[in-house]
């Protein structure tokens, strides 16, 4: 497999920055307003959650890049190779922009257990576009069906750690579920 031309790198690259600007133009901030300079946190129950480097959502993140890699591979198996990733960061920058605006933020917190979530930082919203970049890159390592299975051991180590997962969140997002809200918060 070749690698990714290198005007992609940039156009990444370009991405990320604009996502940051735009992020900050929104009124988010850079780190977590704690204090609290450690870049990992997995207390999903916490004001910590989603505000440092790495959180638990991290792996969600990774997920989107596995998903866009097997949808935009079908737009032309070897061709297009910079192209697929830069469309991959581009969605992926656009998701972070959407899940900071009010309307998701609320969302979030009216279908879910996830009252104390505030949207991220700008540093959590960065290191969610890189864990998408290496899921994609991971995806066009491995065989369908050994992505398909990394996604699968992703989803149901996610429910037995912290009883959410990428599925569970779109399911909660579209179409919320008493049950499932009663059993994450038990």
């Amino acid at each position: 497999m070749s690698p990714l031309p290198r005007w992609s790198w940039g156009a990444v690259t370009g991405t990320a920055l604009a996502m940051a600007v735009v992020l900050f133009a929104m009124g988010r901030v850079v780190w977590c307003t704690e204090g609290d300079l450690s870049p990992i946190s997995f207390d999903t129950w916490s004001t910590h959650n989603s505000q440092h480097l790495l959180d638990a959502y991290s792996f969600s993140h990774f997920q989107h890049g596995l998903v866009f890699f097997a949808a935009l591979v079908l737009l032309g198996r070897e061709r297009w190779q910079g192209a697929r990733f830069v469309v991959a960061t581009v969605l992926e920058a656009a998701w972070e922009v959407l899940e900071n605006t009010s309307w998701i933020i609320d969302k979030y917190r009216e279908n879910t257990v996830s009252l104390d979530y505030f949207g991220d930082s700008i540093a959590n919203s960065l290191s969610d576009l890189a864990c998408c970049g290496l899921g994609y890159i991971v995806a066009r390592r491995l065989p369908w069906w050994g992505t398909l299975l990394l996604f699968v051991g992703i989803e149901l180590a996610m429910v037995f750690a912290i009883k959410d997962s990428l599925l569970l969140n779109v399911l909660m997002l579209v179409y919320p579920l008493d049950a499932v809200k009663a059993w994450q918060a038990g």
